[in-house]
């Protein structure tokens, strides 16, 4: 039984409500910027507190903003994926990006708190990346004000990590702001991949651009990876052949399905949260080649032994009164 969470000033629930403080006794301000970068863990969960087979939900893009909205996104598809992660209640929900429609707006955070009225009912455990529409939206409010109101936990922290038990490690990025060698969110990085305890297996990189994705020739041209996230993309492929854990990196941006692998490097694209989906022409590096459209979706793992299995479940259309829920792609991470 999972132990009860207190109560947030807007109650999701990272894991630092319920361990206490987040580790980290050296942490300290940048001095340019003012952040909170610190070495270690930001958050821990303890074994203790999950099951035998913890779970983990992945998912982005959702864009939460007036239902009346249904340019944006779809505001019937997004509340059935609410609905449904609730129902399955992972033990770990990690959203990658795009949250808000327009973050400079706190009506958009509004209408967030409002459709997830059901995560915080089961107390979920919620773990979210900055993407560009959290910085979207001609006038309003500070947007990352507004972002550090919705999730207090975060104040003054663009970047941040959980150790989610022993064996699974999060690596919340801001891609955003630089990635390049050099800069403090790299360099920080680096650290945290340096001093992985030697007990995970499994490290789970969130962010919202992607490193790599299936490149677009036609429509969309302007989501292919940028230099920033290639940047990220090449380290990673130096790290992987003798990093002690496997590497997961899930992003979003492009609203779609994709899945590939580099180096020894699984690359995720879960952008299928509601937001305006695109059509991708699928490259064949790309392991899912499925012709479905659109992919509103999300992506169950689960940890089992010394494996990592995994499965995206595809939204039925049109949504039914009890929506459908396919299977519609699997695979299996085993830990080294």
């Amino acid at each position: 039984m999972r132990s009860q969470a207190a109560a947030l000033s807007f109650p999701l629930f990272l894991s630092m409500a319920m361990s206490g403080a987040p580790v980290g006794v050296h942490a300290q301000n940048s001095p340019a910027s003012g952040l909170l970068s610190q070495p270690g863990p930001t958050f821990v969960l303890k074994d203790s507190e999950l099951p035998k087979h913890p779970s983990i939900i992945v998912y982005g893009d959702m864009r939460f903003t007036d239902p009346s909205n249904t340019t944006a996104a779809n505001p019937d598809a997004r509340r059935a994926l609410v609905a449904k992660i609730a129902e399955l209640h992972p033990d770990v929900l990690i959203l990658n990006g795009d949250v808000p429609f327009r973050g400079t707006f706190a009506a958009d955070y509004d209408e967030f708190k409002l459709e997830t009225k059901p995560w915080r009912d089961e107390n979920l455990r919620v773990y979210p990346a900055l993407g560009n529409h959290e910085f979207g939206g001609r006038g309003g409010d500070d947007p990352l004000k507004n972002w550090w109101s919705t999730f207090p936990e975060l104040k003054n922290r663009r970047w941040y990590s959980a150790a989610l038990g022993s064996r699974v490690y999060l690596i919340c990025l801001d891609t955003d702001t630089d990635l390049t060698p050099g800069t403090p969110q790299r360099t920080w990085l680096e650290d945290q991949i340096a001093h992985l305890p030697k007990t995970v297996e499994f490290v789970f990189l969130a962010m919202h651009h992607p490193p790599v994705a299936d490149i677009q020739t036609k429509e969309h041209v302007d989501h292919n990876p940028r230099p920033n996230e290639i940047a990220l993309r090449d380290y990673l492929s130096k790290i992987a052949p003798t990093a002690h854990a496997q590497l997961i990196v899930a992003s979003g941006h492009i609203h779609n399905y994709e899945r590939a692998e580099v180096d020894g490097v699984t690359y995720l694209v879960s952008g299928g949260g509601g937001a305006q989906p695109y059509e991708v022409d699928r490259t064949p590096q790309d392991q899912y080649q499925a012709t479905d459209f659109p992919n509103f979706h999300y992506i169950l793992f689960q940890l089992d032994g010394k494996q990592l299995k995994a499965t995206m479940f595809r939204l039925g259309l049109p949504i039914a009164a009890t929506p459908e829920w396919q299977a519609r792609d699997s695979f299996t991470i085993s830990a080294k």
